[in-house]
């Protein structure tokens, strides 16, 4: 009955932040987060986006240093942004040549099968061979840009992780203190 009961917990006050990423970005904004001081509470899977995730972050409200954590966050979002926007670029000029390429193939095919419906056997075959080669063609016309495009971009990429890395350290110096 004279028991006094100390209570040491301190009240922590959280915020709290949920992100929808690209699941092949899942680990880097994991980890980058940590560094702001966010702790990762779960994940979830999205119904509308297939190939994206959920993360469910929260961190003290309380934290010194907020401000400049929180442009340092910015920075490092804006990072994985051009990130994302550089690994586009290396499908986008080769998918668009391909599928170019492949409608004049197409085109060419939609000829001969008019020619062979207007009983000209000649002309069909004639029109059937830059066809198939206009089907054919575009899978290694994509392939090649495609990598030419990469060896371009791929340096960029890594400065970018770079700077992704810098921004961290900065970050995560600034919680120590």
């Amino acid at each position: 009955m004279g028991e006094i009961t100390k209570n040491d917990n301190k009240f922590i006050g959280y915020e709290y932040k949920d992100i929808t990423v690209k699941r092949n970005m899942e680990s880097v904004y994991v980890d980058g987060y940590t560094n702001f001081g966010w702790t990762l509470e779960g994940t979830s899977a999205p119904i509308q986006s297939v190939g994206s995730v959920t993360l469910k972050f929260k961190r003290d409200r309380k934290l010194r240093n907020k401000a400049e954590l929180t442009r340092l966050q910015r920075h490092f979002d804006s990072c994985i942004t051009e990130i994302q926007r550089l690994e586009f670029s290396k499908v986008l000029r080769a998918s668009a040549v391909a599928y170019i390429i492949g409608l004049f193939g197409t085109a060419f095919m939609a000829g001969s099968v008019f020619a062979v419906t207007a009983n000209m056997v000649p002309l069909c075959i004639l029109l059937a061979i830059p066809a198939f080669v206009g089907w054919i063609i575009p899978y290694f016309c994509y392939c090649s840009m495609c990598r030419k495009k990469t060896d371009q971009v791929e340096p960029l990429i890594d400065k970018k992780y770079d700077e992704i890395y810098e921004i961290c350290e900065k970050a995560n110096n600034l919680l120590a203190k």
